[in-house]
């Protein structure tokens, strides 16, 4: 990596020192790698909707992230850069020509206000809804902002400008022994029982009852008498129309019941661990027999199908309308 390079070490008039662009890239990507290992270990006890069945979108998903990861992951240190880090920096240096105080706090300062901006247009436009996203994303600036006041410091301590050429090396060596102890310690508190695997809750044929709903206007209604009625609800596709589509939209009346026994389990013929309670939505004239998996929790449920091939499919989720719970 070399953003920037031609800059210079130079910051005269607004320019952008090349050294400094790539350490704060760097810094910020390590930061993103760092927050995706504690995202994944916070993923740990959650319902993985059948996803780990054969290695199939967890293997590929883990695929991809090793060969465009790295990518990924220094463009987005590029931009979160350009965004807040050296913006910030400008702002400082344009700031102190009249007022006093030390670059390095305005410079922390305005990355924590540009961060802090950034945070609230992602809440805005609906980027980054609820949890510690936001937070993160308000103080993303601040590592980066740090480690270009030390560059500063150890140029001005030296007489001679920083290169930067292998500050991505020790940022990836860095971020690299960071994620193996994050994950390292979420693995030891899974085998350890700190963190809990995840187990499904088992609801009777009563609280599934009620209005279920998913993508693209889909409404499943369980009726408390066995009935169903379905609005665009996906389902199993039509014996001469399963080499050509993984499932079709049905909409129309039904029945359902509850299976306990796994007789209709997709996962049944797995490890017990994988064996699910699940609703059996039966519709004459659209589809076939449709095994909606329960998942979720007690208090949030869901019902899911991996449509397709078990180890690459197309997962559909309908969760429960807790306006209309109990309400078939």
């Amino acid at each position: 990596m070399g953003w920037g390079e031609s800059a210079g070490p130079t910051r005269s008039g607004g320019m952008w020192a090349g050294a400094e662009v790539n350490l704060a890239a760097a810094i910020c990507a390590a930061q993103f790698a760092v927050a995706v290992a504690v995202w994944w270990v916070g993923t740990f006890d959650d319902d993985d909707h059948g996803a780990t069945l054969g290695g199939g979108p967890a293997g590929a998903g883990m695929l991809c992230v090793l060969v465009f990861g790295p990518l990924l992951l220094a463009v987005l240190g590029l931009l979160c850069t350009v965004a807040c880090t050296m913006p910030a920096a400008t702002l400082a240096r344009l700031v102190t020509r009249w007022l006093p105080g030390p670059e390095g706090v305005w410079h922390l300062a305005f990355a924590l206000a540009l961060g802090t901006l950034w945070a609230a247009l992602a809440v805005v436009v609906g980027l980054s809804p609820t949890g510690v996203t936001a937070p993160l994303i308000a103080v993303s600036g601040a590592l980066p902002a740090l480690g270009v006041a030390l560059l500063r410091r150890r140029e001005r301590v030296t007489g001679r400008p920083s290169t930067g050429r292998r500050v991505w090396r020790r940022s990836a060596l860095a971020a690299l022994v960071a994620c193996g102890l994050v994950v390292g310690a979420g693995t030891v508190a899974l085998a350890t029982g700190l963190i809990e695997p995840y187990e499904p809750p088992k609801l009777g044929a009563d609280r599934l009852a009620g209005v279920w709903r998913g993508d693209h206007g889909a409404v499943l209604r369980l009726r408390a008498d066995g009935r169903a009625e379905l609005t665009a609800v996906p389902a199993q596709p039509e014996f001469e129309d399963v080499d050509t589509k993984e499932f079709t939209r049905c909409d129309g009346a039904g029945t359902w019941s509850l299976d306990t026994s796994g007789r209709y389990d997709p996962y049944a013929d797995g490890p017990a661990s994988q064996r699910r309670d699940g609703v059996v939505v039966r519709l004459e004239n659209c589809g076939h027999d449709t095994y909606w998996t329960i998942g979720g929790t007690a208090v949030r449920p869901e019902l899911f199908v991996l449509f397709g091939d078990l180890d690459a499919g197309d997962l559909r989720v309908l969760k429960q309308d807790r306006a209309g719970r109990g309400r078939g």
